[in-house]
């Protein structure tokens, strides 16, 4: 709780570096998102992908996007329209990307249109509110109004910047990261909750300390557990972005940084902004709230 000036402004700060990510760069949307032809081919032997990309490049496919599929002889190649008005069909994609030492035949081939794209994109906005105003509900029913608003901007503060993260880097977001980026906000207030169930039970038992030593009691009560906890939730997903394949790297990627900054958030940031607040121990005894109301009222 000493460096809670610090570290709310550093929070800000980087908060609004990633907003500004996403509003003035944007994302680097994937075709789940955009509309595209995305194509499967199988290979007789392994292939490298940089070496594919070239290929598509020379034949004029620009933009292409290759990722491996279950063995290292499978691939996913996705691509936009072309602007050139070029043809984009599977038998047109496998005759650029195969070779007379390597042949490759056709798994699959399906076109996304920009409608799906249009609803896909609609759909994960829905489900982002209904779960801010899930956890919101939550959290306000278990503990007070004032837990719930410190716990709900520190889960929106981590989700911004792992998405700002994605708008920054450039990297590709698809359905699989929009679903990392709901499971950081899930991650990110169950973390939060342990640190808040610390602080009400010393709130009911230390009744001699101030809200600010309650804090930091309770932060550090519950340090090791974060630490522990997020530590093995990362190893898992670490396992997950180096061994799941690319189709998954991005929701891993996403997973990475949600674990870190939530653990970061959980510390530094959720009762540095309940002190902000004001929160004391009558906001979690209702028959004192209800007292304080009867002698304000004239």
């Amino acid at each position: 709780m000493r460096i809670r000036a610090v570290s709310l402004a550093l929070a800000a700060i980087v908060m609004f570096v990633a907003i500004g990510g996403m509003v003035f760069k944007g994302f680097n949307f994937a075709l789940d998102f955009t509309g595209g032809y995305e194509t499967e081919v199988q290979f007789s032997k392994t292939v490298d992908v940089g070496e594919l990309r070239g290929k598509l490049e020379q034949a004029g496919f620009k933009g292409a996007q290759v990722r491996v599929i279950g063995s290292s002889n499978e691939v996913v190649i996705r691509m936009q329209a072309q602007e050139s008005g070029k043809r984009i069909d599977g038998a047109t994609v496998v005759a650029a990307v195969q070779s007379a030492a390597n042949p490759a035949t056709l798994r699959d081939y399906y076109y996304v249109g920009p409608q799906v794209g249009k609803e896909l994109a609609e759909s994960g906005l829905q489900a982002l509110i209904f779960v801010v105003i899930g956890f919101l509900a939550y959290v306000w029913i278990r503990f007070e109004l004032k837990f719930a608003i410190a716990a709900i901007i520190t889960t929106l503060h981590d989700v911004v910047l792992v998405a700002g993260w994605f708008a920054l880097s450039g990297h590709e977001f698809d359905l699989a990261v929009l679903a990392g980026v709901l499971s950081v906000m899930g991650y990110s207030i169950n973390d939060t909750i342990v640190v808040f169930d610390r602080v009400r039970e010393n709130f009911k038992t230390l009744h001699k300390l101030s809200p600010l030593e309650v804090m930091n009691r309770s932060v550090n009560q519950t340090l090791s557990r974060t630490i522990i906890t997020s530590f093995v939730a990362l190893l898992t997903v670490l396992a997950l972005y180096f061994f799941g394949g690319d189709s998954l790297k991005g929701m891993a990627e996403s997973q990475i940084l949600g674990i870190v900054i939530g653990t970061l958030s959980s510390i530094f940031v959720a009762c540095p902004l309940l002190l902000m607040l004001g929160v004391t121990k009558q906001d979690l005894m209702p028959k004192a709230r209800d007292e304080e109301a009867l002698n304000a009222r004239p």
